[in-house]
């Protein structure tokens, strides 16, 4: 087995190592790439030292997995290529993620669907991940008719700089503003871009996505984005309207058994899923599970996962793990 992580030296990148360690990945050849800048670096990893090369350079080794964190524009250049050279690649940003020819994989819930030729296969956005590990064993029980979702996310959504911009509006210093305004001590309805309906691509991201992966047009989705002063864990309150009645206790149920799922969902002794208690985790953790008495069908339930591990670096490697597991790569 011989792996590339593309982007190792970035926030999400240094995640995926971290993962592929603790989960005990199996390699036997190991190549990080970054860019031209990188290129030359020296990273220690489980106890050796790796030089950082370019794309090129790891395209000419002809890796059985390559694992991209390098951003849009570097997935639409290199990731053909790698796939060109025998490589099955797993891209973390949004360039592969609507394309109709490319599978986008939550493996809790589709990665059944890969096969031998899936050569490029896309990461969800973060947001729509965490939602999908959830809603998706319902969908398989109950038909989902539509799906209300506001998000509070963390800034390592933006990266090292929104981070830094936080504490050091935290501190009292002069910020490198990443953000059209101030982050600490604010909320922001405001992720990525707006677009001509409204909407921000964060929200069409997660519109969009959902009905790929669950392969449902007919499931609407209305979204409102928010960017939150904290470090590590998206948070999400989801409202679900269902074709079909449920039981309580059985959506508990099917939630409690579904792969990937902590419950967290004792309000009497103030247990709910939480960002402070979801860090470096890999689980997507669902509370405040209780129907909607507004609306026949619908229930309310409040899903937190950290956005840099289950939300990126996580589930690409459980991606890879699928592969080698079913014998696609």
């Amino acid at each position: 087995m011989k792996l590339a992580v593309v982007g190792a030296t970035g926030l999400v990148g240094e995640q995926i190592l971290n993962v592929i360690e603790e989960r005990g990945f199996k390699f036997d050849e190991l190549l990080l790439v970054a860019s031209a800048r990188s290129a030359g670096k020296v990273v220690t990893y489980q106890g050796k030292e790796y030089t950082v090369i370019t794309a090129e350079e790891a395209i000419a080794q002809q890796p059985d997995i390559a694992i991209f964190s390098a951003g849009g524009a570097s997935s639409l250049e290199y990731a053909p290529k790698f796939a060109e050279a025998g490589s099955t690649v797993i891209d973390n940003s949004s360039a592969w993620r609507m394309d109709p020819s490319k599978k986008l994989i939550v493996p809790e819930v589709n990665a059944k669907s890969l096969t031998k030729e899936d050569k490029i296969i896309a990461n969800p956005n973060c947001s729509t991940i965490q939602m999908i590990v959830a809603i998706g064993p319902l969908h398989e029980k109950y038909k989902i008719k539509r799906v209300v979702v506001s998000t509070y996310q963390s800034v390592t959504g933006s990266g090292k700089a929104a981070v830094d911009q936080l504490f050091d509006e935290r501190a009292g210093k002069e910020a490198n503003m990443v953000y059209p305004h101030q982050i600490d001590l604010n909320v922001l309805p405001h992720i990525d871009v707006f677009q001509d309906n409204g909407y921000t691509k964060e929200e069409m991201k997660m519109i969009n996505e959902t009905k790929k992966i669950l392969e449902d047009d007919s499931v609407k989705v209305t979204a409102t984005t928010v960017r939150i002063p904290t470090v590590g864990g998206h948070s999400e309150s989801v409202n679900i309207e269902f074709e079909n009645e449920f039981d309580e206790a059985e959506l508990r149920q099917i939630l409690a058994e579904a792969p990937g799922i902590i419950i967290q969902d004792d309000p009497a002794n103030n247990v709910y899923p939480m960002p402070l208690t979801s860090h470096n985790r890999d689980e997507t953790f669902v509370g405040r599970i209780r129907r909607d008495e507004t609306q026949e069908k619908t229930v309310n339930m409040w899903i937190v996962a950290d956005n840099l591990r289950k939300g990126a670096a996580t589930n690409t490697v459980q991606i890879a793990e699928y592969l080698v597991e079913a014998g696609l790569v």
